[in-house]
């Protein structure tokens, strides 16, 4: 145990020094094996490793910010705040996945951050009647799968997706651009503290972090990251929900829209995500259930494998190990079966790429695995 949160202190502390972002701490940690031995290294070997300057090498060894990340994290146990490390089974899969994921986040809920599902439901915060009527048809259509709903707690579309969760029983994550000491904006402190009994709230930043207008970018990019798909209900041109929709797409995950009058201001980003084939249009639940491939279909599909014999597929000796992983812990990311079976990266994807062919995997929205139902692994 303290184990863990001596890790979890020093990579705060890591990510606290100037210069050191999220793609520098995970080289750093890659090379250094966790946290704490890169603090404990030599500037010799540092110094050796690639986009590590003499500077940083310098800060690194003056760590000057361990009492802050020390307080950091005795705040977080002093409010019920979980410190999740990238490195942890708890840490969101999905946004793991994403190069330029954040190395912890702190959680306040009981919010399953791995479901089966989940969406990224974003838009204007000058939401018209019909955002807000197609939110609540949006979330009522797709009650029966319960996916997780990701939003960031702003005025107009944000606000109503939570609502709508809420209503419906649905459970709903809001990612936060300020410290969890805080709630913005204030109007909606009751919706957030409803929210911590079915979902909660999210950030990368410590406490006493304001909400300053730079940070939002860095918020957007988490809300990409945790939904299968990102849904645009309403937004002009420009703005939050602009850039999390092609921070999405960058991702490769499912970018949808409605579409709008060409004369409505709010629908004019929305059209414009269609014509330019960065979203797909939806215009219904159903819409969405029949791209993601959820739903009825599948789960008359996955009915009638039932009925039918095993399929046994011959797999070599690697695919089989990785096959025995995905059947023991689920759901799982290309990052993860990396690690568990000590495969690289493209070893990894090319014995996934076989077991597709073979029929005995399928690739999933963000980079997710899992075994086809009915299907058992020979060597």
């Amino acid at each position: 145990m303290q184990d863990e949160i001596d890790e979890a202190i020093c990579m705060m502390a890591l990510t606290l020094i100037p210069g050191i972002g999220p793609s520098k701490a995970k080289n750093l940690i890659a090379f250094c094996g966790c946290a704490r031995a890169i603090f404990h290294e030599k500037k010799s070997v540092l110094i050796k490793i690639p986009d590590i300057g003499p500077s940083t090498v310098q800060a690194i060894k003056n760590n000057d910010f361990s009492d802050q990340a020390r307080k950091e994290f005795e705040f977080a146990q002093r409010f019920g705040i979980d410190v999740l490390l990238y490195t942890s089974g708890l840490y969101p899969q999905r946004l793991k996945s994403c190069d330029d994921s954040p190395v912890y986040l702190f959680k306040k809920g009981n919010v399953d951050l791995n479901p089966v599902h989940s969406i990224s439901v974003v838009g204007t915060r000058a939401a018209t009647s019909y955002g807000k009527q197609m939110v609540q048809e949006l979330l009522e259509g797709l009650q029966e799968i319960k996916p997780l709903v990701v939003s960031g707690l702003a005025y107009g579309i944000d606000i109503a997706a939570h609502r709508n969760a809420l209503k419906l029983s649905l459970p709903t994550v809001a990612c936060l651009a300020h410290g969890l000491d805080r709630i913005y904006p204030p109007l909606h402190t009751s919706v957030a503290k409803d929210m911590l009994t079915n979902g909660g709230l999210l950030t990368e930043f410590p406490s006493g972090t304001n909400p300053d207008r730079e940070l939002f970018p860095a918020r957007n990019r988490i809300i990409a990251g945790l939904g299968d798909c990102t849904i645009v209900v309403e937004t002009d041109m420009s703005g939050g929900s602009i850039i999390t929709a092609h921070i999405a797409n960058s991702y490769g995950r499912e970018v949808f829209a409605y579409p709008g009058r060409s004369v409505d201001k709010h629908s004019s980003g929305c059209n414009n995500l269609i014509r330019k084939n960065i979203a797909a249009i939806i215009t219904s639940p159903e819409d969405l259930l029949e791209y993601m491939n959820w739903g009825e279909k599948q789960d008359l599909q996955k009915k009638k494998r039932g009925h039918q014999p095993e399929l046994f597929i011959s797999l070599s000796s690697d695919e089989q190990k990785l096959g025995k992983i995905i059947q023991e812990k689920g759901r799982l990311s290309i990052d993860v079966l990396c690690h568990e079976s000590g495969h690289n990266l493209s070893f990894t994807n090319q014995l996934l790429l076989e077991m597709e062919f073979k029929g005995a995997v399928r690739s999933l929205p963000g980079k997710m695995y899992e075994l086809i139902p009915g299907v058992s692994l020979s060597l």
